[in-house]
């Protein structure tokens, strides 16, 4: 292998494009109650929003820090615009009626495309503000409902209010608290009862701006038997400066419904991604996590499944892939508050050119919660000898009768290995990009089509001149 000062610079462009900073809306650089007052009038949202903002805003003031994980000492929570929309009003409709520099934008990222050979809903948010929504007549007719957040405050107040922070509380953490003061966009996601959504919904979420934070606000609701699989993308261009990722997911799948969701993020190299992902399953329901994290400069990301229903399961994979000046600190939770509950947590991680990968995840069985099944399988990959990885993995237990299994394995690509493939006529670069691709076969297979030749198209990236 080379030595990481060799390697060869890698070719972001398709995502390394920057459209001019024509905002309609945009708040200038900073936070305070004033910047969250005015978020809040350029939404015309109701008081009780602003309350909440407002009251979240003074938590994150009096939250420290957090003092374990990666380092976070550069983000300087002025420097940021925490709003910047490029169109005024409600999410267009149509994409004729998007502005031209977005409209392009989306169109070299796939986004028209995913949305006719493809998806039921589409939504894209450029920066703080969702640009697009549109979804399928006939799911409409289901009655289902897919729109971004900021049109559900308004238009779904009871349904919205009845989820809305119960999940992910401010109080959680300093970047919940964060999120809840300046949360824009996102999406709104609910699925009647006994309801099949069919085709998967997809939202894509763009940073452009220079030093813009994005702090979208996710929620999913499965009404009692209903069925859902949530996608989203997410890209950002290079920058010398920073950008702040800061978002909230809370998903709720009611007795017996099943939810997918799944990530696939490839954030530039200059985007702090610090995320808060958590589900509810109650009696019977299934929640799959399907995570992948390619890009950004440090992530922080465990999506966690609280199990509150007898026989509610999870089942969480969780993707790492870190190059140079890369650490993603990533992982999964799975917390046993009743019985008869099961849950499987499979990590997978690739660290190369210096980058480093953690996986942090906690598994919790409550006193009470018997009957309990669980594994955990953490696996690492380091094709170098400069890269990096670690586990920090939590047990709680407090049942005697549950079945748990652990299991962690660090290795590197064997020689033999290549050599065999080598053997067959291929190169090196491609033997090793082969093995990295079946290493990671148990979540690609998890992809639609155009996502999995995506996550295959950027680990090729990735590995150009890593090889000698």
């Amino acid at each position: 292998m080379q030595d990481a000062s060799q390697l060869t610079p890698l070719d972001y462009s398709r995502y390394d494009f920057k459209d001019p900073e024509t905002y309609k809306v945009r708040t200038k650089r900073g936070l305070s109650r004033e910047i969250i007052r005015e978020i809040s009038r350029i939404k015309n949202e109701p008081s009780w929003m602003l309350d909440y903002r407002l009251t979240a805003y003074e938590h994150f003031l009096e939250r420290p820090m957090m003092d374990w994980g990666p380092d976070l000492s550069d983000i300087d929570f002025d420097a940021y615009t925490y709003y910047a929309n490029p169109v005024e009003g409600e999410p267009r409709k149509k994409w004729e009626d998007l502005p031209q520099d977005v409209k392009n934008t989306f169109d070299r990222l796939g986004i028209p495309k995913a949305e006719r050979e493809f998806f039921g809903g589409v939504g894209a948010q450029y920066d703080s503000g969702t640009v697009y929504h549109k979804i399928r007549e006939d799911l409409t007719k289901k009655g289902v409902v897919f729109t971004d957040t900021d049109t559900a405050v308004k238009e779904y107040p009871d349904i919205l209010r009845k989820y809305f922070g119960k999940i992910v509380p401010y109080t959680d953490n300093k970047f919940s608290a964060l999120n809840s003061a300046v949360w824009s966009g996102g999406s709104f996601v609910y699925v009647p009862p006994g309801v099949d959504a069919g085709i998967p919904l997809q939202a894509y979420f763009r940073i452009n701006a220079r030093s813009v934070g994005q702090f979208e606000r996710t929620l999913i609701i499965a009404d009692k038997g209903a069925k859902v699989h949530y996608i989203e993308g997410c890209t950002a261009p290079i920058y010398s400066d920073n950008s702040l990722h800061a978002a909230v997911v809370e998903v709720i799948a009611e007795p017996s419904a099943k939810i997918r969701y799944t990530t696939v993020q490839n954030w530039s190299k200059n985007v702090y991604n610090l995320v808060t992902k958590r589900a509810f399953a109650y009696e019977n329901a299934l929640v799959e996590w399907v995570d992948g994290n390619m890009g950004s400069k440090v992530t922080m990301k465990y999506p966690s499944v609280y199990l509150k229903g007898r026989g509610a399961r999870a089942d969480i994979l969780s993707v790492a892939f870190a190059s140079e000046g890369q650490v993603i600190d990533s992982g999964a939770k799975a917390v046993h508050a009743a019985p008869d509950t099961s849950s499987k947590i499979v990590s997978k991680s690739i660290a190369i050119r210096g980058g480093r990968t953690s996986y942090r995840g906690l598994l919790h069985v409550a006193r009470g919660a018997t009957g309990v099944k669980a594994a955990v399988r953490c696996d690492a990959l380091l094709p170098d000898g400069v890269s990096r990885s670690d586990t920090y993995p939590y047990n709680e237990i407090h049942e005697e009768d549950a079945t748990i299994t652990h299991e962690a394995v660090v290795g590197k690509i064997g020689e033999e290995e290549i050599f065999y493939l080598m053997s067959r006529g291929l190169k090196e670069s491609d033997a090793i990009h082969l093995i990295l691709m079946g290493f990671l076969a148990e979540f690609a297979k998890e992809l639609p089509v155009d996502y999995a030749l995506e996550l295959n198209r950027l680990i090729q990236l990735e590995m150009t001149g890593a090889v000698g």
